[in-house]
């Protein structure tokens, strides 16, 4: 019992800085909303959906983070003295996508905001916005690398630090650029995006400070990567981030899938699923502190052990999971109210918050055994499984019971329901084969 205490006390202290900080990072684009909301609600909505836009983007290089991630905890492992590589791997690749997404989505950002709103007026405040932010894709993606890496040698501490530092001088420049307050231009809306993209080259700036200065620690630049890390960072990065991408747009469907059954359901929809994705951040917090538990015992090549990190990590995020989930189980009405003054909306969203509530605790297999898998080097079976749950068996069987049998909401929650367990007892059951202990693409480290 000592033992499993002690397991469980290592995952959660490496968990909770990275739940932390998920937490505020997750806030990023709340904050821009918050500071725009007096400007009206043109300028709320653009900064809306411009944001949106720049989360689709910068999926496309977030896989970056845990292919760094899984290959440094396995040469951390494996005592390797090279445990540099896969960072500077991934900053190689980060500058060779960055550059040119993030050109060529500024060059077509009004065609790419013209398919998530077509009113003029918010597009023209959703364009600035998101032209300003873009600026930053290549900065986030580098950042995305310092964090896998410094996860991957088990230092999650530092992501909560860097991470609230960047986040009070957000706040405080997009405050100042927004409304010209201390001797700043009033640039109004695009003032948030201006604002956001200073503070993640400050966080850039702050991960690459924090690295150099213990270059002799890491090995940091003594050599170039080789073309086999090169390869073996692309290879794992490219499948979490096509999964990233496409479980985005699953969410585009599900609304839109929404607005057929008329807009009470829409605006319930849209409360139920945002309250899920910030609900379920402790249980992806725990995946990723796992990732480099199971990464690190690969590397000691102690299968075992990485086997175990999985199943205590479960443990610790079911529970998580079922503490945030109980107000929503026993105090529905009392949630929903509030965000919703009518009593229309309460009544139609009080059940389907109630499976909401079951969906967050059933969600735990998925969320901390799908990173732990990537830990193993299996990105490639957590795409497939993840998209394939999504888009072959939930969103076809939403539309078939709520709009073709005429459901509603209720019947796309249940649904959903029953896409959840079954997506979370398929990477238990893939877990539990343990087929991931096979030779991978990691050996190549």
């Amino acid at each position: 019992m000592a033992l499993v205490a002690r397991r469980h006390g290592k995952v959660m202290r490496l968990a909770l800085p990275i739940m932390l900080g998920m937490l505020s990072q997750s806030m990023l684009n709340i904050i821009d909303a918050a500071l725009v909301g007096h400007l009206g609600q043109v300028a709320l909505a653009g900064v809306g959906v411009g944001g949106y836009a720049m989360f689709m983007i910068t999926a496309l290089v977030f896989g970056l983070s845990s292919s760094v991630q899984s290959q440094t905890s396995q040469r951390l492992g494996a005592s390797n003295q090279y445990l540099s590589q896969p960072l500077q791997a991934g900053a190689v690749i980060g500058l060779a996508t960055g550059l040119p997404l993030s050109l060529l989505a500024w060059w077509l950002a009004p065609a790419l905001l013209h398919l998530i709103t077509q009113a003029p007026e918010v597009q023209h405040v959703a364009v600035d916005y998101f032209r300003w932010r873009v600026i930053a894709l290549t900065a986030i993606a580098l950042t995305l690398c310092f964090r896998g890496y410094w996860n991957g040698r088990q230092q999650t501490h530092l992501y909560l630090r860097i991470i609230m530092i960047v986040q009070v001088f957000n706040v405080a420049a997009s405050c100042g650029l927004i409304y010209g307050l201390f001797g700043l231009p009033r640039l109004g809306a695009s003032g948030a995006g201006v604002g956001t993209t200073l503070s993640m080259f400050l966080g850039l700036f702050i991960w690459l400070w924090v690295t150099v200065s213990q270059r002799h620690q890491n090995g940091l630049l003594s050599s170039l990567p080789s073309l086999d890390t090169l390869r073996t960072t692309l290879a794992l990065a490219l499948p979490h981030s096509l999964q990233q991408v496409c479980f985005a747009a699953g969410y585009v469907v599900l609304f839109w899938l929404l607005s057929r059954l008329g807009t009470a359901s829409v605006a319930v929809g849209h409360v139920l699923v945002n309250l899920s994705l910030l609900l379920i951040l402790p249980g992806v917090g725990v995946g990723v502190a796992v990732m480099s538990l199971v990464g690190e015992a690969l590397g000691r090549d102690d299968q075992h052990s990485a086997h175990r990190w999985g199943l205590d990590a479960l443990r610790v995020a079911g529970v998580l999971l079922t503490v945030l989930a109980l107000p929503m189980l026993v105090l529905p009405t009392q949630v929903l109210g509030i965000f919703f003054s009518s009593h229309e909306l309460v009544a139609l969203g009080t059940l389907p918050l109630q499976i909401t509530g079951v969906m967050i605790v059933l969600d735990a297999a998925a969320l901390v055994l799908a990173q732990a898998l990537m830990g193993a080097g299996a990105q490639r079976t957590v795409m497939v499984l993840t998209l394939g749950m999504q888009w072959l068996l939930f969103l076809p069987l939403a539309w078939w019971v709520g709009v073709g049998l005429e459901q509603g909401l209720l019947g796309v929650w249940l649904v959903q329901l029953f896409y959840r367990l079954a997506n979370s007892a398929g990477f238990l059951w893939i877990w539990q084969r343990r087929r991931w202990l096979a030779p991978s693409v990691l050996n190549s480290i």
